[in-house]
């Protein structure tokens, strides 16, 4: 468990909240409807090779804002999936920095492992420049994209 202290802004008013990242697990599937997830979250999960990570407001730890689903890739960390909740996705979402916390927690524990920071995903072709001015990762060939020491510092 890792909780982080104003790590998102709500939109509308600029408060901000207290989080916590905490192992997603099979008994936590109830807390999602499938309708509001584009992923399939219980196949994740049940997955051996890959750890599923929620993200919730401190006040309201029923309530889950985004999942990530990651490996350790021996020498880096894999991100296989990143998905924020159906109520903030898109130019309605209610919250600012959401996904940004995952990701971040990706690198810390790349760094952590004595990866340097490296962590690697495969972006949509729609987001890759989003990724690449927003992050700071690089392409490396098709959809793949890498987190480099620098970039996961930021």
């Amino acid at each position: 468990m890792r909780t982080l202290k104003g790590s998102i802004k709500k939109t509308l008013t600029g408060e901000v909240f207290e989080t916590e990242l905490t192992p997603f697990r099979l008994k936590d599937i109830g807390q999602i409807k499938k309708a509001d997830w584009q992923f399939n979250w219980e196949r994740e999960v049940t997955d051996k090779q890959k750890r599923v990570i929620k993200l919730t407001i401190i006040d309201d730890p029923e309530t889950i804002y985004v999942l990530l689903s990651i490996g350790d890739n021996i020498d880096h960390i894999l991100m296989y999936l990143i998905e924020s909740a159906d109520f903030n996705k898109g130019k309605r979402k209610l919250y600012e920095g959401i996904p940004g916390n995952l990701i971040a927690y990706a690198c810390k524990l790349s760094f952590d492992l004595g990866y340097e920071g490296y962590v690697m995903f495969y972006a949509k072709s729609r987001l890759i420049k989003h990724y690449e001015e927003t992050l700071g990762a690089r392409s490396i060939g098709g959809l793949k994209m890498i987190l480099d020491s620098k970039a996961a510092l930021r």
